[in-house]
């Protein structure tokens, strides 16, 4: 099997997959409930949320989100209302922002 293509990753970002899996990872040990048990309640394979609790950055957000929210590990540090509040703010900031974004175009130089 060839080995996956390997992406550049911030140091920051590498070190927020990891707290994240780590959070994941207590909250799971803290309610006593076993990888296979998280992986069938939030509909992954055991191995996916193995690579989640070590903080793989190739991981779907959506997987560990998803496994965030099974274990009851907060996000945003938000409720439920909250979120959707934040949501709806932000909808109507992106309708006044432009839909694209165009590199500028280079100075025309004319004087000869």
């Amino acid at each position: 099997m060839p080995t996956p293509a390997t992406r550049a990753a911030s140091r920051y970002s590498l070190d927020a997959a990891r707290l994240l899996g780590q959070l994941i990872r207590r909250a799971r040990l803290e309610r006593r409930i076993t990888a296979a048990q998280l992986a069938e309640r939030a509909g992954l394979s055991r191995s996916l949320v193995q690579r989640i609790e070590k903080g793989d950055p190739r991981c779907s957000i959506g997987a560990v989100f998803e496994a965030a929210a099974v274990v009851g590990v907060r996000l945003f540090d938000a409720d439920t209302s909250a979120i959707s509040a934040a949501l709806r703010a932000n909808a109507e900031v992106l309708t006044l922002l432009p839909r694209a974004v165009r590199a500028p175009r280079p100075e025309t130089r004319d004087d000869f």
